[in-house]
């Protein structure tokens, strides 16, 4: 099968390679129930080692600048506790930390998790942390301009690997809720 965008060697329904994802992933994907047909969850190859975004977009394709999905775990303070969310943003734009995502979470104070936190929580790989399959009940920040496009590429959950997808199935997920303004 062709990817719908970028240019990989092979794309295949997620579903039908589950042992190439970790494991909350495979668990979303062999349990979907988004706002796309499973089989549009689609799975493609990729080298760990050309994930650098110019090297990347150089071997797989030009038009994935402006067609993938960066998705990042922060921390937000609020009343003295700690919790947990992740945000979606075009690869291109960064993520408003200090406005959007604070505003948006209710808290008095956000920023980045730590890598090991980040990591420990999810279940899946630094690099590779993908919105699709995210713990229960964390809030799920989505651009806008993520969620309106036909075709995103976002991570497996392992460095090696990524899921396209529409950007309405992302908009769909377990907590989510589409932000204005979210990347800058």
């Amino acid at each position: 099968m062709r990817a719908p965008i970028g240019d990989f060697a092979d794309a295949r329904p997620a579903a039908a390679c589950l042992e190439l994802l970790t494991g909350p992933v495979a668990e979303a994907v062999r349990h979907w129930s988004g706002a796309v047909p499973a089989d549009q969850v689609l799975y493609v190859d990729t080298d760990p080692d050309r994930a650098d975004t110019a090297v990347f977009v150089e071997t797989y394709g030009r038009d994935l600048l402006g067609t993938s999905a960066n998705c990042v775990v922060v921390a937000a303070k609020r009343a003295g506790e700690r919790s947990l969310a992740a945000c979606l943003v075009l690869s291109t734009t960064r993520l408003d930390v200090n406005g959007a995502v604070r505003r948006e979470l209710g808290a008095r104070k956000a920023s980045f998790a730590p890598q090991d936190t980040a990591v420990g929580e999810t279940g899946m790989e630094y690099g590779g942390i993908t919105p699709v399959g995210l713990p229960v009940g964390w809030p799920l920040l989505v651009d806008a301009a993520v969620a309106g496009l036909p075709w995103v590429l976002v991570g497996s959950g392992r460095r090696r690997g990524k899921l396209i997808l529409p950007g309405k199935a992302l908009a769909s997920l377990p907590g989510a809720t589409v932000v204005d303004g979210l990347g800058v």
